[in-house]
């Protein structure tokens, strides 16, 4: 094989790790709760925040707006107290609209249509920081390969803490491994 392919080779998996390890997740605002972004039925003012509740946002994730005669907007604490802002971080009024959560921390949304906060179409999203890996003397597995995944009790989701080897040794498996070649 020649130098050029195994270049091309070892380029395209590293650019191929560099998208896996950096995967984020397109959540549908509303999902299964109601027909997007509207005003909530006058049982489940909290609806929003009940669905943002149940899941875990992390920076680079995005969030999905469908929408018909409303909009949506990001807005301060204040004006989410306020239900309403002249000034908003954030808005779109165009029936699909996607947002990048860019950093840790919490957003807060609502719509900008009169009165429809009020009846509870609004929402705060908290954003998870990136997981640092544990402190040495922390790793409470004792060695265990093994290990069951985690469940988290609210939303489900599986998290596996089993991942040893790491993006940095991966890709001196790889470069080791076209040097076998």
């Amino acid at each position: 094989m020649g130098s050029s392919t195994k270049f091309s080779l070892l380029f395209l998996c590293i650019f191929s790790l560099l998208i896996l390890h950096g995967v984020c997740t397109e959540f549908e605002v509303g999902e299964s709760l109601t027909k997007g972004w509207e005003v909530p039925p006058l049982k489940g003012p909290q609806v929003y925040n009940d669905w943002a509740q149940k899941n875990r946002f992390k920076v680079n994730d995005t969030l999905h707006f469908k929408y018909k005669k409303d909009s949506v907007m990001v807005v301060s604490d204040a004006e989410y107290s306020k239900c309403g802002s002249s000034q908003p971080l954030f808005f779109a009024n165009t029936g699909d609209t996607t947002f990048m959560l860019d950093r840790p921390g919490l957003f807060y949304f609502l719509s900008g249509v009169a009165g429809h906060c009020q009846r509870g179409q609004k929402m705060i999203v908290k954003v998870l920081d990136v997981e640092s890996p544990p402190a040495p003397g922390d790793d409470q597995q004792s060695g265990d390969d093994t290990a069951a995944p985690d469940i988290d009790k609210k939303s489900g989701a599986t998290h596996n803490n089993n991942n040893k080897i790491g993006f940095v040794g991966f890709i001196i498996m790889v470069i080791v491994g076209f040097h076998m070649i």
